[in-house]
Protein backbone atom coordinates (compact mmCIF):
# COMPACT_ATOMS: atom_id res chain seq x y z
CA UNK A 1 0.00 0.00 0.00
CA UNK A 2 1.36 3.39 -1.04
CA UNK A 3 0.35 6.88 0.10
CA UNK A 4 1.07 8.95 3.15
CA UNK A 5 4.78 9.16 2.28
CA UNK A 6 4.83 12.94 2.00
CA UNK A 7 8.22 14.48 2.67
CA UNK A 8 8.20 18.24 3.30
CA UNK A 9 10.10 19.97 0.52
CA UNK A 10 13.21 22.03 1.30
CA UNK A 11 11.40 25.34 0.78
CA UNK A 12 8.64 24.41 3.22
CA UNK A 13 10.32 25.95 6.22
CA UNK A 14 8.95 27.35 9.47
CA UNK A 15 8.58 30.76 7.85
CA UNK A 16 5.93 29.34 5.52
CA UNK A 17 3.91 28.28 8.55
CA UNK A 18 4.04 31.77 10.04
CA UNK A 19 3.36 33.60 6.76
CA UNK A 20 -0.34 34.25 5.94
CA UNK A 21 -1.71 32.38 2.93
CA UNK A 22 -1.87 34.42 -0.27
CA UNK A 23 -5.31 34.87 -1.88
CA UNK A 24 -5.62 33.37 -5.36
CA UNK A 25 -8.17 33.06 -8.16
CA UNK A 26 -7.90 29.30 -7.73
CA UNK A 27 -8.49 28.50 -4.07
CA UNK A 28 -6.97 25.03 -4.45
CA UNK A 29 -6.21 22.43 -7.10
CA UNK A 30 -8.29 19.93 -5.09
CA UNK A 31 -11.96 20.23 -6.04
CA UNK A 32 -14.76 20.88 -3.54
CA UNK A 33 -18.17 19.23 -3.87
CA UNK A 34 -20.90 21.11 -2.00
CA UNK A 35 -24.33 19.67 -1.17
CA UNK A 36 -27.07 22.23 -1.75
CA UNK A 37 -30.04 22.38 0.60
CA UNK A 38 -31.99 24.53 3.08
CA UNK A 39 -29.06 26.72 4.11
CA UNK A 40 -27.37 26.90 0.71
CA UNK A 41 -30.05 27.10 -1.98
CA UNK A 42 -30.61 30.83 -2.43
CA UNK A 43 -28.96 32.55 -5.38
CA UNK A 44 -26.93 34.78 -3.06
CA UNK A 45 -25.52 31.92 -0.98
CA UNK A 46 -24.77 29.78 -4.03
CA UNK A 47 -22.91 32.71 -5.61
CA UNK A 48 -20.80 32.94 -2.46
CA UNK A 49 -20.18 29.18 -2.56
CA UNK A 50 -18.99 29.38 -6.18
CA UNK A 51 -16.68 32.29 -5.39
CA UNK A 52 -15.37 30.37 -2.36
CA UNK A 53 -14.35 27.43 -4.56
CA UNK A 54 -17.26 25.01 -5.06
CA UNK A 55 -16.76 23.15 -8.36
CA UNK A 56 -19.50 20.51 -8.16
CA UNK A 57 -22.99 20.91 -6.72
CA UNK A 58 -24.48 17.75 -5.20
CA UNK A 59 -28.23 17.14 -5.08
CA UNK A 60 -29.15 14.54 -2.46
CA UNK A 61 -32.38 12.76 -3.39
CA UNK A 62 -32.69 10.84 -0.14
CA UNK A 63 -34.91 13.68 1.04
CA UNK A 64 -37.48 16.14 -0.40
CA UNK A 65 -38.94 16.03 -3.90
CA UNK A 66 -37.92 16.85 -7.45
CA UNK A 67 -39.64 20.25 -7.46
CA UNK A 68 -37.58 21.37 -4.47
CA UNK A 69 -34.31 20.30 -6.10
CA UNK A 70 -35.33 21.81 -9.43
CA UNK A 71 -35.85 25.19 -7.81
CA UNK A 72 -32.44 24.89 -6.18
CA UNK A 73 -30.88 23.99 -9.54
CA UNK A 74 -32.45 27.00 -11.24
CA UNK A 75 -30.91 29.16 -8.51
CA UNK A 76 -27.55 27.51 -9.19
CA UNK A 77 -27.81 28.33 -12.88
CA UNK A 78 -28.59 31.94 -12.08
CA UNK A 79 -25.64 32.06 -9.69
CA UNK A 80 -23.32 30.64 -12.36
CA UNK A 81 -24.51 33.28 -14.80
CA UNK A 82 -23.99 36.08 -12.29
CA UNK A 83 -20.52 34.93 -11.20
CA UNK A 84 -19.42 33.62 -14.62
CA UNK A 85 -18.20 30.45 -12.89
CA UNK A 86 -18.88 26.94 -14.16
CA UNK A 87 -20.24 24.26 -11.83
CA UNK A 88 -21.00 20.59 -12.49
CA UNK A 89 -24.21 18.86 -11.33
CA UNK A 90 -24.13 15.64 -9.31
CA UNK A 91 -27.26 13.58 -8.62
CA UNK A 92 -26.86 11.43 -5.50
CA UNK A 93 -29.09 8.35 -5.45
CA UNK A 94 -30.85 7.13 -2.33
CA UNK A 95 -30.02 3.45 -2.76
CA UNK A 96 -31.23 0.74 -0.35
CA UNK A 97 -31.43 3.15 2.57
CA UNK A 98 -33.75 2.28 5.46
CA UNK A 99 -35.62 5.17 7.02
CA UNK A 100 -37.91 5.97 9.94
CA UNK A 101 -40.53 8.61 9.17
CA UNK A 102 -41.23 11.10 11.98
CA UNK A 103 -44.57 12.49 10.78
CA UNK A 104 -45.09 14.78 13.77
CA UNK A 105 -41.62 16.27 13.58
CA UNK A 106 -41.41 16.21 17.38
CA UNK A 107 -38.03 15.43 18.96
CA UNK A 108 -37.55 11.81 20.05
CA UNK A 109 -35.48 11.35 23.20
CA UNK A 110 -33.58 8.14 23.90
CA UNK A 111 -32.01 7.16 27.22
CA UNK A 112 -28.96 4.93 27.60
CA UNK A 113 -29.66 1.39 28.91
CA UNK A 114 -33.35 1.56 27.93
CA UNK A 115 -34.96 -0.79 25.42
CA UNK A 116 -36.43 0.10 22.02
CA UNK A 117 -38.19 -2.11 19.47
CA UNK A 118 -37.35 -1.65 15.79
CA UNK A 119 -40.26 -3.11 13.82
CA UNK A 120 -41.41 -3.59 10.24
CA UNK A 121 -45.02 -3.19 11.42
CA UNK A 122 -45.83 0.24 10.00
CA UNK A 123 -49.19 0.38 11.81
CA UNK A 124 -47.33 1.17 15.04
CA UNK A 125 -46.71 4.77 16.07
CA UNK A 126 -43.20 6.18 16.32
CA UNK A 127 -42.00 6.91 19.85
CA UNK A 128 -38.92 6.43 22.02
CA UNK A 129 -39.94 2.78 22.54
CA UNK A 130 -40.96 1.83 18.98
CA UNK A 131 -39.28 2.58 15.65
CA UNK A 132 -41.26 1.48 12.54
CA UNK A 133 -39.02 0.77 9.51
CA UNK A 134 -40.28 0.10 5.99
CA UNK A 135 -38.40 -3.17 5.49
CA UNK A 136 -40.32 -6.46 5.81
CA UNK A 137 -37.20 -8.65 6.21
CA UNK A 138 -35.69 -6.59 9.00
CA UNK A 139 -35.96 -9.22 11.76
CA UNK A 140 -34.56 -11.92 9.45
CA UNK A 141 -31.41 -9.95 8.66
CA UNK A 142 -30.07 -9.38 12.17
CA UNK A 143 -29.04 -11.53 15.09
CA UNK A 144 -28.15 -11.04 18.73
CA UNK A 145 -25.13 -8.77 19.22
CA UNK A 146 -25.50 -6.92 15.90
CA UNK A 147 -25.20 -3.14 15.88
CA UNK A 148 -27.91 -0.80 14.58
CA UNK A 149 -27.41 2.95 14.18
CA UNK A 150 -30.13 5.56 13.90
CA UNK A 151 -29.99 9.27 13.12
CA UNK A 152 -31.24 12.11 10.91
CA UNK A 153 -27.83 12.90 9.42
CA UNK A 154 -26.12 9.73 10.42
CA UNK A 155 -22.74 9.29 12.06
CA UNK A 156 -21.53 12.88 12.27
CA UNK A 157 -19.36 11.94 15.19
CA UNK A 158 -21.56 13.79 17.64
CA UNK A 159 -23.12 11.13 19.84
CA UNK A 160 -26.05 13.38 20.76
CA UNK A 161 -27.32 13.31 17.18
CA UNK A 162 -27.31 9.56 16.56
CA UNK A 163 -28.30 6.49 18.54
CA UNK A 164 -26.28 3.31 18.87
CA UNK A 165 -28.39 0.19 19.43
CA UNK A 166 -27.35 -3.38 20.27
CA UNK A 167 -29.64 -6.20 19.10
CA UNK A 168 -30.91 -8.32 22.00
CA UNK A 169 -33.34 -10.53 20.12
CA UNK A 170 -35.35 -10.77 16.89
CA UNK A 171 -38.86 -12.19 16.87
CA UNK A 172 -41.60 -11.96 14.25
CA UNK A 173 -41.54 -8.43 12.83
CA UNK A 174 -39.70 -6.98 15.81
CA UNK A 175 -36.08 -6.45 16.76
CA UNK A 176 -35.58 -5.65 20.46
CA UNK A 177 -32.51 -3.48 21.08
CA UNK A 178 -30.57 -2.00 23.97
CA UNK A 179 -29.94 1.76 23.71
CA UNK A 180 -26.20 2.32 24.22
CA UNK A 181 -26.13 6.13 24.40
CA UNK A 182 -28.48 8.97 25.34
CA UNK A 183 -29.49 11.17 22.38
CA UNK A 184 -32.29 13.37 21.07
CA UNK A 185 -33.25 12.98 17.42
CA UNK A 186 -34.97 15.82 15.59
CA UNK A 187 -36.39 16.20 12.11
CA UNK A 188 -38.85 14.44 9.85
CA UNK A 189 -36.67 11.52 8.76
CA UNK A 190 -34.12 9.27 10.48
CA UNK A 191 -31.78 6.88 8.68
CA UNK A 192 -31.34 3.31 9.96
CA UNK A 193 -28.08 1.49 9.31
CA UNK A 194 -27.19 -2.06 10.35
CA UNK A 195 -23.46 -2.60 10.66
CA UNK A 196 -22.07 -5.37 8.42
CA UNK A 197 -25.56 -6.49 7.37
CA UNK A 198 -26.21 -6.71 3.61
CA UNK A 199 -29.75 -5.42 3.01
CA UNK A 200 -31.59 -7.51 0.44
CA UNK A 201 -32.60 -4.55 -1.73
CA UNK A 202 -31.32 -3.41 -5.15
CA UNK A 203 -28.58 -0.80 -5.24
CA UNK A 204 -30.46 1.10 -7.96
CA UNK A 205 -33.99 1.33 -6.55
CA UNK A 206 -37.21 2.10 -8.40
CA UNK A 207 -37.22 5.51 -6.71
CA UNK A 208 -33.71 6.17 -8.06
CA UNK A 209 -34.74 5.15 -11.57
CA UNK A 210 -37.71 7.49 -11.45
CA UNK A 211 -35.58 10.42 -10.30
CA UNK A 212 -32.95 9.77 -12.98
CA UNK A 213 -35.48 9.33 -15.80
CA UNK A 214 -37.28 12.55 -14.90
CA UNK A 215 -35.02 15.01 -13.09
CA UNK A 216 -31.72 13.61 -14.31
CA UNK A 217 -32.74 13.49 -17.97
CA UNK A 218 -34.43 16.87 -17.84
CA UNK A 219 -31.27 18.51 -16.52
CA UNK A 220 -28.67 16.39 -18.34
CA UNK A 221 -26.73 15.79 -15.11
CA UNK A 222 -22.95 15.49 -15.29
CA UNK A 223 -22.41 12.91 -12.54
CA UNK A 224 -24.45 10.32 -10.72
CA UNK A 225 -23.22 9.23 -7.31
CA UNK A 226 -24.34 5.61 -6.96
CA UNK A 227 -24.91 5.14 -3.23
CA UNK A 228 -24.10 1.82 -1.55
CA UNK A 229 -22.22 0.41 -4.55
CA UNK A 230 -21.29 -3.18 -3.66
CA UNK A 231 -20.34 -4.81 -6.96
CA UNK A 232 -19.21 -3.87 -10.46
CA UNK A 233 -22.58 -5.17 -11.68
CA UNK A 234 -24.25 -2.27 -9.84
CA UNK A 235 -22.33 0.20 -12.00
CA UNK A 236 -23.06 -1.77 -15.17
CA UNK A 237 -26.77 -1.80 -14.39
CA UNK A 238 -26.81 1.96 -13.92
CA UNK A 239 -24.83 2.53 -17.12
CA UNK A 240 -27.29 0.43 -19.13
CA UNK A 241 -30.17 2.37 -17.61
CA UNK A 242 -28.54 5.72 -18.42
CA UNK A 243 -28.21 4.74 -22.08
CA UNK A 244 -31.96 4.13 -22.23
CA UNK A 245 -32.54 7.60 -20.74
CA UNK A 246 -30.29 9.29 -23.33
CA UNK A 247 -27.73 9.99 -20.60
CA UNK A 248 -24.86 7.96 -22.01
CA UNK A 249 -22.42 10.86 -21.44
CA UNK A 250 -23.23 11.07 -17.71
CA UNK A 251 -20.35 9.80 -15.59
CA UNK A 252 -20.86 7.35 -12.73
CA UNK A 253 -19.07 7.84 -9.43
CA UNK A 254 -19.40 4.67 -7.36
CA UNK A 255 -19.96 5.50 -3.70
CA UNK A 256 -18.13 2.83 -1.74
CA UNK A 257 -19.43 2.87 1.84
CA UNK A 258 -19.83 -0.74 2.98
CA UNK A 259 -17.59 -3.71 3.67
CA UNK A 260 -19.19 -5.46 0.68
CA UNK A 261 -18.02 -2.61 -1.57
CA UNK A 262 -14.59 -2.81 0.02
CA UNK A 263 -14.32 -6.51 -0.84
CA UNK A 264 -15.03 -5.86 -4.52
CA UNK A 265 -13.33 -2.47 -4.76
CA UNK A 266 -10.92 -3.36 -7.59
CA UNK A 267 -13.75 -4.57 -9.83
CA UNK A 268 -15.87 -1.51 -9.00
CA UNK A 269 -12.98 0.83 -9.80
CA UNK A 270 -12.47 -0.79 -13.17
CA UNK A 271 -16.10 -0.20 -14.13
CA UNK A 272 -16.78 3.24 -12.60
CA UNK A 273 -15.69 6.67 -13.90
CA UNK A 274 -14.73 7.76 -10.40
CA UNK A 275 -14.96 6.80 -6.73
CA UNK A 276 -16.57 8.50 -3.75
CA UNK A 277 -15.13 7.14 -0.53
CA UNK A 278 -18.11 7.31 1.83
CA UNK A 279 -16.57 7.27 5.28
CA UNK A 280 -19.85 7.75 7.16
CA UNK A 281 -21.28 4.25 6.82
CA UNK A 282 -17.90 2.62 6.28
CA UNK A 283 -16.75 4.10 9.56
CA UNK A 284 -19.49 2.00 11.17
CA UNK A 285 -18.84 -1.22 9.24
CA UNK A 286 -15.10 -1.10 9.95
CA UNK A 287 -13.32 -0.69 13.29
CA UNK A 288 -12.13 2.94 13.60
CA UNK A 289 -8.49 1.90 13.43
CA UNK A 290 -9.05 0.25 10.01
CA UNK A 291 -10.74 3.11 8.14
CA UNK A 292 -7.52 4.95 7.27
CA UNK A 293 -6.00 1.76 5.84
CA UNK A 294 -8.76 1.36 3.29
CA UNK A 295 -8.71 5.08 2.55
CA UNK A 296 -5.03 4.94 1.61
CA UNK A 297 -5.47 1.71 -0.34
CA UNK A 298 -8.45 3.02 -2.30
CA UNK A 299 -6.90 6.38 -3.09
CA UNK A 300 -3.65 4.79 -4.22
CA UNK A 301 -5.56 2.47 -6.57
CA UNK A 302 -7.52 5.42 -8.02
CA UNK A 303 -4.35 7.48 -8.51
CA UNK A 304 -2.57 4.66 -10.33
CA UNK A 305 -5.34 4.23 -12.91
CA UNK A 306 -6.01 7.97 -13.14
CA UNK A 307 -9.63 7.96 -11.97
CA UNK A 308 -10.97 10.72 -9.69
CA UNK A 309 -11.50 9.93 -5.99
CA UNK A 310 -13.57 12.06 -3.63
CA UNK A 311 -13.43 11.89 0.18
CA UNK A 312 -16.45 12.56 2.41
CA UNK A 313 -17.03 13.42 6.07
CA UNK A 314 -14.09 15.69 6.78
CA UNK A 315 -15.29 18.76 8.70
CA UNK A 316 -18.50 17.55 10.33
CA UNK A 317 -18.13 19.91 13.27
CA UNK A 318 -18.56 22.89 10.92
CA UNK A 319 -22.24 22.00 10.65
CA UNK A 320 -22.61 24.09 13.80
CA UNK A 321 -19.20 25.71 14.29
CA UNK A 322 -17.31 28.40 12.42
CA UNK A 323 -14.01 26.50 12.54
CA UNK A 324 -13.12 22.83 12.09
CA UNK A 325 -11.41 20.90 14.85
CA UNK A 326 -7.63 20.54 14.65
CA UNK A 327 -8.05 16.85 13.87
CA UNK A 328 -10.48 17.64 11.01
CA UNK A 329 -8.10 20.19 9.50
CA UNK A 330 -5.31 17.62 9.59
CA UNK A 331 -7.67 15.03 8.09
CA UNK A 332 -8.39 17.28 5.09
CA UNK A 333 -4.67 17.88 4.54
CA UNK A 334 -3.87 14.17 4.76
CA UNK A 335 -6.56 13.40 2.17
CA UNK A 336 -4.83 15.82 -0.21
CA UNK A 337 -1.41 14.33 0.54
CA UNK A 338 -2.85 10.86 -0.10
CA UNK A 339 -3.96 11.99 -3.57
CA UNK A 340 -7.63 12.99 -3.31
CA UNK A 341 -9.15 14.75 -6.32
CA UNK A 342 -11.98 16.24 -4.32
CA UNK A 343 -13.47 16.83 -0.89
CA UNK A 344 -17.23 16.42 -0.47
CA UNK A 345 -19.16 18.53 2.02
CA UNK A 346 -22.53 17.13 3.10
CA UNK A 347 -24.33 18.45 6.15
CA UNK A 348 -21.77 21.27 6.40
CA UNK A 349 -23.28 23.02 3.36
CA UNK A 350 -26.68 21.31 3.21
CA UNK A 351 -28.04 22.40 6.58
CA UNK A 352 -24.95 23.79 8.31
CA UNK A 353 -24.81 27.30 9.70
CA UNK A 354 -21.66 28.20 7.76
CA UNK A 355 -21.79 26.73 4.24
CA UNK A 356 -19.60 29.38 2.60
CA UNK A 357 -17.05 29.40 5.41
CA UNK A 358 -16.83 25.59 5.24
CA UNK A 359 -15.90 25.74 1.55
CA UNK A 360 -13.39 28.55 2.13
CA UNK A 361 -11.61 26.83 5.00
CA UNK A 362 -11.44 23.45 3.27
CA UNK A 363 -10.03 25.18 0.19
CA UNK A 364 -7.34 26.92 2.27
CA UNK A 365 -6.32 23.67 3.95
CA UNK A 366 -6.15 21.90 0.58
CA UNK A 367 -4.00 24.68 -0.89
CA UNK A 368 -1.53 24.50 1.99
CA UNK A 369 -1.26 20.72 1.64
CA UNK A 370 -0.71 21.06 -2.11
CA UNK A 371 2.21 23.43 -1.44
CA UNK A 372 4.12 20.63 0.30
CA UNK A 373 2.75 17.73 -1.75
CA UNK A 374 5.61 15.48 -2.80
CA UNK A 375 5.11 15.65 -6.54
CA UNK A 376 8.35 13.82 -7.32
CA UNK A 377 7.41 10.83 -5.16
CA UNK A 378 3.91 10.66 -6.68
CA UNK A 379 5.28 10.96 -10.22
CA UNK A 380 7.74 8.10 -9.71
CA UNK A 381 5.06 5.94 -8.12
CA UNK A 382 2.66 6.39 -11.05
CA UNK A 383 5.39 5.79 -13.64
CA UNK A 384 6.34 2.57 -11.84
CA UNK A 385 2.81 1.20 -12.19
CA UNK A 386 2.19 2.16 -15.83
CA UNK A 387 2.15 -0.84 -18.13
CA UNK A 388 4.99 -1.13 -20.62
CA UNK A 389 5.34 -0.36 -23.39
CA UNK A 390 3.77 2.97 -22.40
CA UNK A 391 1.23 4.36 -24.87
CA UNK A 392 2.25 7.38 -26.93
CA UNK A 393 -0.34 9.63 -25.26
CA UNK A 394 0.65 8.53 -21.74
CA UNK A 395 4.34 8.99 -22.49
CA UNK A 396 3.85 12.52 -23.79
CA UNK A 397 1.42 13.46 -20.99
CA UNK A 398 3.89 12.39 -18.32
CA UNK A 399 6.64 14.27 -20.16
CA UNK A 400 4.46 17.39 -20.26
CA UNK A 401 4.07 17.34 -16.49
CA UNK A 402 7.78 16.78 -15.94
CA UNK A 403 8.59 19.60 -18.38
CA UNK A 404 6.26 21.96 -16.51
CA UNK A 405 8.22 21.31 -13.33
CA UNK A 406 11.61 21.71 -14.96
CA UNK A 407 10.85 24.99 -16.74
CA UNK A 408 8.73 26.30 -13.84
CA UNK A 409 5.70 26.77 -16.08
CA UNK A 410 2.78 28.83 -14.79
CA UNK A 411 0.12 26.60 -16.36
CA UNK A 412 -0.30 23.59 -18.60
CA UNK A 413 -2.67 23.97 -21.56
CA UNK A 414 -4.19 20.80 -22.95
CA UNK A 415 -6.49 20.42 -25.95
CA UNK A 416 -9.14 17.71 -25.65
CA UNK A 417 -12.59 16.79 -26.90
CA UNK A 418 -13.43 13.84 -24.64
CA UNK A 419 -11.51 15.03 -21.57
CA UNK A 420 -9.19 12.02 -21.65
CA UNK A 421 -6.05 14.03 -22.43
CA UNK A 422 -6.70 16.35 -19.47
CA UNK A 423 -7.20 13.36 -17.17
CA UNK A 424 -3.92 11.87 -18.37
CA UNK A 425 -2.13 15.07 -17.40
CA UNK A 426 -3.92 15.25 -14.04
CA UNK A 427 -2.95 11.65 -13.29
CA UNK A 428 0.64 12.84 -12.76
CA UNK A 429 -0.49 15.56 -10.33
CA UNK A 430 1.18 18.66 -11.84
CA UNK A 431 1.95 21.42 -9.37
CA UNK A 432 0.29 24.07 -11.59
CA UNK A 433 -3.27 24.45 -12.94
CA UNK A 434 -4.20 22.54 -16.07
CA UNK A 435 -6.28 24.69 -18.41
CA UNK A 436 -8.25 22.26 -20.59
CA UNK A 437 -9.54 23.66 -23.87
CA UNK A 438 -12.46 21.35 -24.62
CA UNK A 439 -13.04 21.30 -28.36
CA UNK A 440 -16.68 20.66 -29.34
CA UNK A 441 -17.22 17.68 -31.56
CA UNK A 442 -19.97 17.50 -34.17
CA UNK A 443 -22.11 14.40 -33.76
CA UNK A 444 -25.46 13.14 -34.99
CA UNK A 445 -28.24 10.79 -34.01
CA UNK A 446 -31.26 9.70 -36.03
CA UNK A 447 -32.97 13.06 -35.46
CA UNK A 448 -30.43 15.88 -35.48
CA UNK A 449 -26.86 17.12 -35.52
CA UNK A 450 -25.37 18.59 -32.37
CA UNK A 451 -22.07 19.59 -30.78
CA UNK A 452 -20.75 17.71 -27.76
CA UNK A 453 -18.31 19.30 -25.35
CA UNK A 454 -20.30 21.12 -22.66
CA UNK A 455 -20.78 17.98 -20.56
CA UNK A 456 -17.15 16.90 -21.05
CA UNK A 457 -15.99 20.33 -19.88
CA UNK A 458 -18.13 20.29 -16.73
CA UNK A 459 -17.05 16.75 -15.88
CA UNK A 460 -13.43 17.91 -15.73
CA UNK A 461 -14.45 20.02 -12.73
CA UNK A 462 -14.26 16.79 -10.74
CA UNK A 463 -10.58 16.24 -11.57
CA UNK A 464 -7.81 17.66 -9.40
CA UNK A 465 -6.07 20.65 -10.91
CA UNK A 466 -8.07 20.78 -14.17
CA UNK A 467 -9.94 23.95 -15.16
CA UNK A 468 -11.98 23.57 -18.37
CA UNK A 469 -12.78 26.17 -21.00
CA UNK A 470 -15.23 25.30 -23.76
CA UNK A 471 -13.80 26.14 -27.16
CA UNK A 472 -15.73 27.60 -30.07
CA UNK A 473 -17.68 25.22 -32.35
CA UNK A 474 -16.23 27.11 -35.32
CA UNK A 475 -12.78 25.84 -34.39
CA UNK A 476 -14.04 22.28 -34.49
CA UNK A 477 -14.95 22.42 -38.16
CA UNK A 478 -13.18 19.92 -40.44
CA UNK A 479 -9.77 21.26 -41.37
CA UNK A 480 -9.95 24.02 -38.75
CA UNK A 481 -6.97 24.65 -36.49
CA UNK A 482 -7.99 24.55 -32.84
CA UNK A 483 -4.56 25.32 -31.43
CA UNK A 484 -4.11 29.00 -32.25
CA UNK A 485 -7.57 30.30 -31.20
CA UNK A 486 -7.71 27.86 -28.29
CA UNK A 487 -4.29 28.86 -27.01
CA UNK A 488 -5.17 32.52 -27.34
CA UNK A 489 -8.33 31.86 -25.32
CA UNK A 490 -6.33 30.09 -22.59
CA UNK A 491 -3.77 32.89 -22.37
CA UNK A 492 -6.39 35.63 -22.28
CA UNK A 493 -8.22 33.79 -19.51
CA UNK A 494 -5.00 33.17 -17.60
CA UNK A 495 -4.06 36.84 -17.77
CA UNK A 496 -7.52 38.04 -16.75
CA UNK A 497 -7.61 35.94 -13.58
CA UNK A 498 -4.00 36.45 -12.59
CA UNK A 499 -2.62 33.01 -13.49
CA UNK A 500 -0.30 34.43 -16.17
CA UNK A 501 1.99 37.42 -16.35
CA UNK A 502 4.63 38.55 -18.89
CA UNK A 503 7.56 36.15 -19.36
CA UNK A 504 5.68 33.21 -17.82
CA UNK A 505 6.15 29.87 -19.54
CA UNK A 506 3.34 27.58 -20.66
CA UNK A 507 3.53 23.89 -21.46
CA UNK A 508 1.12 22.91 -24.24
CA UNK A 509 -0.09 19.32 -24.72
CA UNK A 510 -2.04 18.42 -27.85
CA UNK A 511 -3.02 15.33 -29.80
CA UNK A 512 -2.71 15.64 -33.56
CA UNK A 513 -4.24 12.67 -35.29
CA UNK A 514 -2.66 9.58 -33.77
CA UNK A 515 0.26 11.57 -32.40
CA UNK A 516 0.68 13.64 -29.24
CA UNK A 517 3.06 16.57 -28.91
CA UNK A 518 4.35 18.88 -26.18
CA UNK A 519 5.82 22.33 -26.66
CA UNK A 520 6.88 25.18 -24.41
CA UNK A 521 6.01 28.80 -25.13
CA UNK A 522 6.68 32.05 -23.31
CA UNK A 523 4.17 34.82 -22.72
CA UNK A 524 5.40 38.17 -24.03
CA UNK A 525 3.88 40.78 -26.26
CA UNK A 526 3.30 37.87 -28.59
CA UNK A 527 3.69 34.10 -28.33
CA UNK A 528 7.20 32.78 -28.85
CA UNK A 529 7.83 29.06 -29.39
Amino acid sequence: MQGGQMIVEENAKLSSVLTPSKPSYIQSLTKIVGTLGPNSRSVEVIEACLKAGMSVARFDFSWLDEDYHQETLENLRMAMKNTKKLCAIMLDTTGPELQVCNKTGNPIEFKADSHVTVTSDLSKELCADVLPVDYAELAKMVQKGDTVYLGQHLFTGHETTSVWLEVLEAKGQDVVCLVKNSATLTGSMFTVYMSNVLVNLPTLTEHDKQVISKWGSRNNVDFISLSYTCHAEDVKELRDFLKKQNLSQTQIYAKVETVEGLKYFDEILQEADGIIFGRGNLGIDLPPEKVFLFQKYAMNKCNIVGKPVVITRVVDSMTGNLRPTRAEATDVANAVLDGADGIMLGAETLRGLYPVESIKIVGKICAEAENVYNHTLHYKRIIRHVEEPMSHAESVASSAVRSAVKVKAAIIVVFTSSGRAARLIAKYRPTVPVVAIVTPRLQANSLRWSFSGAAQARQLLGVRGVYPILGSPDDAAPGGSTEEPGLRLAIEHGRSVGLLKPDDRIVVFQKIGDSAVVKIIQVQGQLLV
